[in-house]
């Protein structure tokens, strides 16, 4: 039985809940114990203890206290502050970074001089800086989610949940804490974990949090592009992209992130475009479940072929090009216009265009070049590519075409 301390907490003690520290990272209990040791209260919070409560392993721990960051880097040698809008303090143990916040506080008419200069927004009213710093009860409003909002202490082992999140979490419920279309408005990135973590944890969106979304979509385009695209990845590349990519369309999201396919989107939701997202987005997931390494660059060459196809085929209409020099102009503007929703890193868009450019050159059969271009370093993800279309397109030219590259690289000709 839970232990109500009064109307705005509930502590759910270590008897009543299935958090073990043998679940937690030795580095973030370190944390944990030093904090405590040094006289401030600090709790593992968000995704890790509602992933624990639901059995699951998390990913990385989160910690809040009440320490400032400059506190904090003075307890901690191996600590780095990051970031203008939320500062944070990143403790470095190799591989492993725990990630400590300290307690948010209110935006509020009385805030002094100093805080105005910690808390800024835009007038459209989206947060540039919140650094305003306040209790534990301030911090667990100022959240994002109720699930995310609970807070695990190694002071007596319980839970402590201040808006209901527990009540959610065995419910299902993704719910905004406070008025959902203000805290959207606030940071729009918001909209896309609602998303990720319905999909993710199977969890339907409570009906006030779900009702601005569609409407509010297009704030999404006043969020940083390098952002936008961090959060792409977690969207799409944590097994359950199919699941999240049909929310995406349904609450008007997607077309904020890939403007160029959506607006190519068939009345039927049937075109080859369509369906070979479906069929790359399924074959991620599977590779994620399977512990299979995923390649963003041929994710998204995938995603937007058939948009590089549709441009050059306008350009040679337009400019009577020939088919390359139409095909590498159309490459060169996709990626430019998608990079301005986006912002696909080089790397990533370098990979993107060798395996474009490799389909031209899959219909040369003949000669030293067919053991050149197996040797590509690109060549597995651009015949994965061929093999997608063959089986969404089912044209006999190129499922032989797909065919004849499979047979040949595991045959004695290739030296």
């Amino acid at each position: 039985m839970t232990n109500e301390t009064d109307e705005n907490i509930t502590i759910i003690p270590r008897s009543e809940h299935t958090i073990s520290r043998r679940n937690i990272s030795a580095n973030a209990l370190k944390v944990l114990y030093r904090f405590n040791k040094n006289g401030f209260s600090a709790y593992l919070v968000g995704g890790g203890v509602r992933d624990l409560l639901l059995g699951k392993k998390p990913k990385d721990f989160d910690i809040t206290t009440n320490a400032t960051p400059k506190q904090i880097c003075q307890l901690f040698r191996n600590c780095r502050l990051v970031g203008r809008r939320f500062r944070l303090a990143h403790i470095i143990f190799g591989s492993e970074i725990i990630e400590v916040a300290t307690f948010r506080g209110h935006h509020t008419q009385k805030n002094t001089r100093e805080d105005k200069n910690l808390s800024e927004k835009a007038r459209n009213g989206i947060l540039l800086r919140d650094n305003i710093f306040g209790s534990i009860e301030e911090d667990a409003i100022r959240r994002d989610f109720t699930v995310n909002s609970l807070y695990y202490t190694i002071d007596d082992f319980s839970v402590r949940d201040y808006v209901g999140g527990l009540q959610d979490l065995k419910q299902g419920v993704i719910r905004l804490i406070g008025n959902p279309e203000i805290r959207y408005r606030e940071d729009p990135v918001r909209m896309l974990r609602a998303i990720r973590f319905s999909s993710k944890l199977n969890m339907r969106i409570e009906l006030n949090t779900e009702k601005p979304i569609q409407y509010l979509a297009p704030l999404l385009q006043e969020i940083p592009s390098t952002r936008l695209f961090e959060e792409l990845l977690k969207l799409l590349q944590t097994g359950h992209g199919y699941s999240t990519y049909h929310m995406l369309k349904k609450y008007n999201l997607f077309e904020q992130l890939f403007p160029l396919i959506s607006s190519r989107f068939s009345k039927n939701n049937d075109s080859e475009m369509e369906r070979i997202i479906e069929q790359v987005l399924k074959n991620t997931d599977c590779r994620f479940k399977n512990y299979q390494c995923i390649n963003s660059g041929f994710l998204f060459s995938t995603m937007l072929w058939y948009v590089v196809i549709d441009c050059a085929e306008t350009l040679i209409k337009k400019n009577r090009l020939s088919y390359c020099e139409a095909f590498a102009l159309a490459i060169n503007n996709i990626l430019n216009d998608q990079c301005r929703s986006i912002a696909i890193p080089k790397r990533i868009t370098t990979m993107m265009r060798d395996i474009w450019q490799l389909q031209l050159r899959f219909s040369r059969r003949h000669g030293r070049k067919v053991n050149k271009l197996i040797k590509h370093p690109k060549f597995s993800a651009a015949f994965n590519l061929l093999k997608l279309r063959a089986g969404i397109e089912q044209k006999n030219d190129l499922e032989e075409l797909s065919i004849w590259w499979d047979d040949y690289q595991h045959s004695t000709h290739v030296k």
